[in-house]
């Protein structure tokens, strides 16, 4: 099945990683308060990633000593520690190979024009900075759970964002494997026995395919640790919520809040509402909520799926974002907000394993938010392309 190897490349080490990791490019808005912390931060991966001159960026971390070259090929196991919870997985070079194979499965259309700009970074800099998210049904969280108890951390730290991200406040522990080791062969011995599915970055790994990559930079969990959040939407449809709402099968509720599966939350300013789904079809795609949002509310509110990537109708937070949304609708911004069930790991995986033999089937867009994140800048990857 799935081949991988372990990394060569840059990393920063010692007290480094806290200032230079970051969150991913695609979750630093625009004008945010992140962006504007991370912009303050001249030793942030940020100025390589969405900076206006990567090459210099990364060069000044190498001339600074921040970034240490890594010449053994070697697995990073990282765990995040978030309130309660904790997830591992491990940082791999995996064999990039055609979806076709059935080895690397995915769950989600990719857009040729939303590769271009990762393109143009690996093309000028020779390197990948940010892991595509993998998922596994091999029993990898037993082999990396025995590697934490063996090995000492190669680092621990607390991400500090000033409350500007969802990655603030976690606890992060780095464990450096060489893959040549006993415990490196293992994990490349136990991944092997089963494909792997894109959880997140399915543009990264299609900027893979592009580039001619002979492997990517991938972060690797067992499902069982993968935590999915429901990705909510506010809307500014083309006719008013309140136009059509006597249309709707609404029940009035006191709060805003995550809804039981197959019925959708609503907020506006005039208070808030369940919705339940009226049909709930058979097919692995169709019965999905976010599925059914679009057919059973969009054409009340004169939107099409073509609109979901158009930012005057549609804007997107996850779950645990609600009293974000509820502004946005207080201030006039957005007309209403609309709350989901997340999607579950086994509805993710039924619909990534019946679109291996029929690319058509894929998940909407914005359908699931894996959380939290994976730190950027944990490894740089030296890449190589295919003759």
């Amino acid at each position: 099945m799935a081949e991988v190897r372990g990394l060569t490349g840059l990393r920063p080490v010692g007290d480094n990683l806290k200032k230079t990791t970051c969150p991913p490019y695609d979750v630093i808005k625009s004008g945010s308060q992140l962006e504007s912390f991370l912009q303050q931060n001249e030793d942030s991966l940020y100025h390589i990633t969405l900076g206006e001159n990567p090459e210099n960026a990364l060069e000044c971390l190498r001339r600074k000593g921040i970034l240490q070259e890594e010449k053994a090929p070697c697995f990073y196991v990282y765990e995040q520690v978030y309130g309660a919870e904790l997830r591992r997985g491990v940082f791999a070079a995996v064999a990039v190979v055609d979806y076709q194979e059935g080895q690397i499965i995915r769950h989600e259309k990719t857009f040729d024009d939303k590769v271009k700009g990762r393109l143009e970074l690996r093309e000028k800099t020779g390197y990948t900075f940010e892991p595509v998210f993998l998922l596994t049904q091999a029993p990898l969280r037993e082999v990396l759970d025995k590697i934490v108890k063996k090995y000492q951390a190669e680092a621990e730290f607390v991400s500090d964002f000033k409350q500007a991200s969802e990655l603030h406040g976690i606890k992060n522990r780095i464990f450096r494997v060489e893959e040549k080791s006993k415990e490196g062969q293992l994990i490349k011995e136990v991944i092997a026995t089963k494909p792997l599915y894109i959880a997140d970055g399915h543009h990264r790994y299609h900027a893979s395919l592009y580039n001619r990559q002979t492997h990517c930079l991938a972060y690797l969990c067992e499902d069982i640790d993968a935590r999915i959040l429901a990705y909510n939407r506010v809307i500014n449809g083309v006719v008013k919520f309140a136009q059509i709402k006597e249309k709707l099968p609404l029940v009035k509720v006191k709060e805003f809040k995550t809804p039981p599966k197959h019925s959708f939350a609503i907020y506006t300013q005039e208070g808030a509402y369940l919705l339940p789904a009226q049909n709930i079809p058979d097919d692995v795609v169709g019965r999905l909520d976010c599925s059914i949002l679009e057919k059973e509310l969009y054409p009340h509110l004169g939107l099409t799926s073509e609109m979901i990537t158009d930012f005057s109708h549609f804007d997107y937070y996850a779950e645990n974002e609600l009293e974000q949304m509820k502004e946005c609708v207080d201030s006039g911004q957005y007309d209403l907000a609309v709350a989901l069930a997340p999607v579950s790991v086994e509805e993710l995986i039924a619909v990534a394993d019946a679109g291996i033999n029929n690319p058509e089937i894929v998940m909407p867009e914005k359908s699931t938010f894996f959380a939290p994140k994976i730190l950027s800048g944990i490894f740089i990857y030296k890449h190589t392309k295919n003759v």
